[in-house]
């Protein structure tokens, strides 16, 4: 029964720190999907006149192991 007890404690701290909560930025379409241990942007921001930013970023424990960002117009 405790061993019971364990895997579930188990199960659920692992879906608190990997489960995704979608951010969304009022830039023209940049959405961040942040959990505990990563975060996800996905980047498609108006810059003015000039053009807009487009990529992917990729965070895990803070740390970039992932980034590719353009500039377009």
């Amino acid at each position: 029964m405790k061993k019971k007890i364990i895997r579930i404690t188990i199960i659920i701290i692992a879906l608190i720190l990997l489960f995704p909560i979608p951010l969304r930025y009022k830039d023209g379409g940049t959405v961040k999907y942040q959990a505990v241990l990563y975060s996800i942007t996905d980047y498609h921001a108006f810059r003015g006149v000039d053009g807009y930013d487009t990529g992917i970023e990729i965070k895990i424990l803070g740390i970039t192991v992932y980034e590719n960002t353009t500039f377009g117009q």
